[in-house]
């Protein structure tokens, strides 16, 4: 016998994970708009919140959206697009400074503050893997004193600052940014704070800001506004070993690009305030049965119902009356995709002559190539 519950389960894995993979449906198509962040460069995809079908089981977090396209704008203006990070960053390169001596260990001495040579700089990044680790379901991921992840999965974070020196046997110290800000910091800039890097997948120490009162609520951190950097090793730097920093800077104004590659938006350059930016998207369906709205399209019913009921027939190796189903839940997926297929197939594909073309650099493509 099949409890209600196991019903609701296979409604919700034909739902979530079958039909926008099977098809891109109209239905499901819309914008994603968010605020930049000043400074940030990269913002993970936007996952749902843990949900809870009847049971009860948890869906735990997925993406709200299945992915992004163009056209993009940021403030209203429309801005290249690319999924192909390679051409991307050859169009808009990062620039990773050389190393910059700051400071000269002492052999006694294990907290330092200097300066960035070059600044604001790019801030680290913690991809989406990280993120759902830390229970977090926005980007960028701030955090308060004492509730940041301090293990971090090295193959999660992207550094952007860089702390280094030769320790007394020879082997290379390195501390760099997390990928995580401080929530707490008062002054409006924005902190990063420091890890020292392990072996991957995971390994990544967070050296925290704020441990129990003994440093400064800045401590461990890079100020990516200020370029000031406080940072406590776990030993002394070696009497006359120098301290070099390394960073990547890229000077702030409003964003004239966007990628989205690894589940990640990047805008280049960074953000000097807050700009709005909008993106076409395809919006993941959320949990069925866990929120009135989660399924507001009436004519999917019976598709849905039959695509549960193949998924059960399935893990029951029922194979005759799979058999018997199969055509009828393969007319029902024709004439769901056909309401999305009218649309798509109302607008005229865009050509060198039509009036889709646009505006063209200082020109409005009026009498390009005409003698």
């Amino acid at each position: 016998m099949i409890t209600d519950a196991l019903i609701i389960d296979y409604i919700n894995r034909f739902w979530i994970i079958d039909v926008d993979a099977r098809m891109q449906l109209f239905d499901l198509k819309t914008k994603y708009i968010f605020e930049s962040t000043p400074g940030v460069v990269d913002y993970n995809m936007p996952l749902y919140a843990i949900q809870t079908e009847p049971g009860p089981q948890n869906i735990s977090y997925y993406p709200v959206y299945q992915g992004f396209f163009g056209v993009c704008g940021v403030n209203g203006i429309e801005v290249p697009f690319s999924t192909q990070r390679d051409v991307y960053y050859n169009s808009y390169p990062l620039y990773l400074q050389p190393l910059q001596q700051v400071a000269t260990g002492d052999g006694t001495t294990t907290t330092f503050n200097f300066t960035l040579p070059y600044f604001p700089a790019i801030p680290g990044h913690l991809d989406m893997t990280g993120m759902m680790m830390m229970g977090k379901t926005s980007s960028p991921v701030f955090v308060n004193d004492g509730s940041f992840i301090s293990v971090v999965p090295m193959t999660s974070v992207q550094g952007r600052v860089f702390i280094t020196y030769t320790a007394a046997n020879g082997s290379n110290v390195v501390v760099q940014d997390s990928g995580q800000f401080l929530q707490s910091s008062t002054d409006g800039d924005l902190y990063g704070l420091l890890m020292s890097p392990g072996v991957p997948p995971s390994g990544g120490i967070v050296l925290g800001a704020g441990v129990n009162g003994t440093y400064s609520m800045t401590a461990n951190t890079v100020n990516y506004k200020t370029g000031v950097i406080n940072v406590t090793f776990a030993s002394a730097p070696p009497a006359g070993t120098p301290i070099q920093v390394q960073g990547y800077f890229y000077e702030q104004g409003i964003p004239r690009s966007v990628l989205y590659y690894n589940n990640t938006i990047t805008l280049l350059p960074p953000a000097f305030t807050q700009y709005v930016v909008e993106l076409g998207a395809y919006l993941s369906p959320a949990a069925f049965l866990s929120s009135g709205a989660s399924m507001p399209f009436a004519y999917m019913s019976e598709y849905i119902a039959r695509g549960a009921a193949r998924k059960i027939l399935s893990d029951t190796g029922d194979v005759d009356q799979f058999m018997f189903y199969e055509p009828l839940f393969r007319e029902q997926e024709l004439l769901v995709w056909k309401r999305s297929q009218r649309v798509f197939t109302s607008s005229r594909t865009a050509t060198l002559f039509s009036e889709n073309q646009g505006q063209g650099g200082s020109t409005n493509n009026l009498g390009i190539g005409t003698q």
